[in-house]
């Protein structure tokens, strides 16, 4: 499902990407190939890093809660240009970021007070999206596949030393 390259950073196949998201081989491909999330090659191959992996997942989120891509590539657009980072990088800080949206704008909280504020200013109802839970939610996933993964692989390495 993943695996660790030379210089000790995680990477991900697509498949991998698809188990720990529930994205659509088809939907992953057509992000890549629009530009929305870019991963590296290996030949033919796509090999996603952990930030790739966890901006994936935040689109994937965003997206069942009614975001359109054009909204999401906005905000990205947004805290490229505006604050330097990518969208993992935002959301991987100690705060918790809220993503709000009355259906015309789009508001990133990073503090209860401003989701508050936010909301009690709002005319009209809130879709609100907490970015930091949904990058938590994929990092136990992580984990807990990698002990799969390491499970997995003592079985076989007790085998072969049997047989030797």
């Amino acid at each position: 499902m993943f695996r660790e390259t030379f210089s000790l950073r995680q990477t991900f196949t697509s498949r991998a990407v698809v188990e720990l998201t529930g994205i659509s081989p088809r939907q992953l491909q057509w992000w890549d190939e629009r530009g929305i999330v870019v991963p590296a090659r290996d030949g033919h191959q796509r090999v996603y890093s952990l930030d790739d992996l966890t901006e994936v997942a935040i689109i994937c989120e965003m997206r069942e809660r009614g975001f359109s891509l054009q909204k999401i590539r906005r905000v990205m657009r947004f805290l490229q240009r505006e604050l330097g980072k990518r969208l993992v990088d935002t959301v991987r800080t100690a705060s918790e970021y809220h993503l709000l949206t009355d259906g015309r704008h789009i508001f990133l909280e990073d503090s209860a007070r401003g989701v508050i504020d936010v909301l009690k200013n709002s005319r009209q109802p809130m879709l609100t999206v907490c970015l930091s839970d949904t990058v938590q939610r994929l990092e136990a996933g992580v984990k807990s596949a990698r002990k799969r993964a390491a499970s997995d692989q003592h079985p076989m390495q007790h085998r072969r030393r049997r047989a030797s």
